[in-house]
């Protein structure tokens, strides 16, 4: 071969190349290294110590860890109800292509753009049970103190609200986008049909938004699963808030079990892997791709 035709042939490699590199690294390797220590009992100091499979029996045994299973499927399913709900309505809110309406985007989006470590401070001082600006209102009104974050029935719902109002406008820009996709032929056709607008929503604008929707509702799954700066700054666990992988960073980095800790990381990940694959097989065929 001619070195034009072997440097075509190498080429495309070659670009993808340090993409692939970062990602072994940086991806692949770290995975792997967590398999092979969650068969370890490992404080970071001493020697490593082959244990088997008693990392994964501690695991399913604690209860600590079926609790901390059902607060993140708590927390995943009512943020990622609430990321969907809120981010469609304001989508459908502010739609209309007006002066005000764009103003009202960038502040719905700003939010997002802002560290959540920033906003989980400026969150607690709202949610203070003393000092807190909801307290003060809900005082006007003659309504009992919450304990917004001290209260074990209430700092969870709390943390939610936290991240919806975060990450909304994320999802309302990313709806708003798809909307002003959608053929405005359809919409001419259903009222020649005299179709009542919820009947429009739910046979025009909810199919043609069906690929936007699966998306967003699997990115929103993962990253809530994944949860942990809100966790920490707010509650640091406390008052039954404890996320996995803030159950994770408790075992690896404040008590050095990092076995124990690895093991719940390969569980994480197969419960997300699972998740997905479930979501895809049962819902990608219902996504109208246009």
């Amino acid at each position: 071969m001619s070195n034009k035709k072997i440097v075509k042939k190498i080429l495309p490699y070659l670009m993808i190349a340090p993409a692939m590199v970062t990602s072994i690294v940086f991806l692949v390797y770290p995975i792997i290294y967590m398999f092979y220590l969650s068969f370890y009992n490992w404080n970071m100091i001493g020697n490593k110590k082959f244990i088997g499979f008693d990392n994964y029996v501690s695991l399913f045994s604690d209860p600590e860890f079926m609790q901390v299973l059902i607060n993140t499927c708590k927390f995943t399913f009512w943020t990622v109800a609430g990321f969907i709900i809120l981010g469609l309505g304001l989508s459908l809110w502010l739609k209309s292509n007006t002066k005000i309406n764009r103003f009202l985007q960038g502040i719905i989006f700003t939010p997002y753009v802002l560290p959540m470590v920033s906003i989980a401070f400026v969150w607690m001082w709202i949610m203070d049970t003393d000092l807190g600006l909801l307290n003060y209102v809900l005082d006007i009104f003659g309504i009992d103190k919450v304990k917004w974050l001290a209260d074990p029935n209430v700092a969870m719902y709390s943390l939610i609200i936290v991240n919806i109002w975060k990450s909304a406008g994320y999802y309302a820009l990313i709806f708003l986008s798809a909307l002003q996709s959608i053929p405005k032929y359809l919409y001419e056709a259903a009222e020649l049909d005299k179709s009542q607008p919820i009947t429009t929503f739910f046979k025009v604008t909810l199919p043609m938004l069906s690929p936007t929707l699966f998306f967003l509702t699997l990115t929103a799954i993962i990253s809530s699963f994944k949860v942990f700066e809100t966790v920490n700054v707010m509650t640091d666990g406390l008052n039954n808030t404890t996320t996995i992988v803030y159950y994770i960073y408790q075992y690896g980095f404040r008590y050095y079990k990092i076995g124990y800790a690895s093991a719940v990381g390969v569980i994480l990940m197969l419960i997300v892997s699972v998740l997905t694959i479930i979501y895809f097989a049962v819902l990608q065929k219902k996504v109208h791709y246009q």
